[in-house]
Parts: structure tokens; sequence; C-alpha cells
């Protein structure tokens, strides 16, 4: 929280140092990377060996107990809705640092949509885990095109507007494409989407580039 400007005295600790909100601000950020630490190792896990693994090997992975991860998830539902929307959160917040660090809107445009292939993999299990229940399904499936088209949609502007690209798609249908092709790419060994998804990529450039 900003500091509000009020009278400080009533935080002064011994010999006139500040002891009031410092140590929850700090427990809070604690807390907030030990669940972001519990959320990569069950996204792991769940790649490595599916939604139904053991709680016990996600604390392992995590380097935890089980009954932390039952702390902040007491079901596996919980879970995985949780997993769900970080990796929604880690792939847009890429978008952006991608665009300021590549050398160009196509490259940034590739390497993002290379970590999408990554979420995309994950996401056809834990989707799968939730369909049962619909209303969780559907909320987390808008929550995902709310995130994320407007993160491709900025990356396939800016490719555009660089010449790179040719302005035929626009970011729903690249995604859905995407999502096409990646179907079936956690379950055959045989099936190659990254390397499907690389061609449609490499597909957008403009002849005269």
């Amino acid at each position: 929280m900003f500091d509000t400007g009020g009278d400080s005295s009533s935080s002064q600790g011994p010999e006139g140092t500040k002891a009031g909100p410092a140590r929850p601000r700090r427990q809070r950020a604690d807390a907030r990377r030990n669940e972001q630490a519990l959320l990569d190792a069950a996204a792991a896990a769940f790649v490595a060996s599916g939604v139904e693994v053991p709680v016990r090997d996600i604390a392992t992975r995590a380097g935890v107990g089980v009954g932390t991860i039952y702390r902040h998830f007491p079901t596996r539902s919980d879970l995985i809705v949780a997993v769900f929307r970080h990796q929604v959160e880690a792939c847009a917040d890429a978008g952006p640092t991608l665009l300021a660090e590549s050398a160009t809107a196509h490259d940034a445009l590739t390497r993002w949509v290379d970590l999408f292939v990554d979420f995309l993999v994950t996401k056809h299990g834990l989707a799968g885990a939730l369909q049962s229940d619909a209303t969780v399904f559907q909320t987390l499936h808008d929550y995902f095109l709310g995130r994320l088209v407007p993160v491709c949609t900025e990356l396939l502007d800016a490719a555009v507007a660089a010449g790179e690209i040719r302005p035929e798609i626009d970011a729903y249908q690249l995604m859905r494409g995407v999502g096409n092709l990646c179907v079936g790419a956690d379950t055959d060994p045989r099936y190659d989407a990254r390397r499907l998804v690389g061609l449609l990529i490499a597909g957008l450039r403009r002849s005269d580039t």
C-alpha cells in the first residue's frame, strides 16, 4: 500500500526506528512467493504426470509439506484453477516484455506463440479435468480469452505496423489455429505440434521482407 502521509509516531519502534507495517508487507510478499512456487511446481507436475499426480509429488517438487499445499488449495479443483490462472497471467505478462526486448516485432510474436504452445499443452489437461463443472470451465475460458487475445493483438499489430507480416489474420483466429494444431500434442510423441506452429507463423511473413 502507499504511504498515506499520516502520523508516523504510532509506527515508531525502539530508538526511533519504524516498526509498523514492514513485517506484514514482508510476510505477504513471502506468502505470494511461496504460492507462486507451489503453482510452478504443480504446473510442472501436471505436465510430467497429468492432473491426477499425487499431491505429495507436487509438494516434493515445491520443497514443502503436503499440509502447506492443502492450506493454500483445499481441493484439487482449487489447485487446477489456480494453476490455469497462474499460467494465463505468465503468458499475458510475457507479451509486452518480449515486444520490448526482441530485435523485431515478428521475433517477439514468434517467441510469444512458443510460450503459448507451452501453455496449451498443459491447458488441455487442465481444461479436461474441469469439464464436469460447466460454470467453472466457461468462466476460465472467458478469462483465458479476455487476458490473452489483447496481448496477441498487440503483438500482431506491432508486426503488421513494422511491415513484417501480412494483416490478414486477427488474434482470435491465430490463437484458435495454434490451439487446433496443439490438440493431441501431449499424448502422441510422433506429433510435433511446435514444428507445425512454427510453419504457420513463418507463413505470416510478407513475401517482400
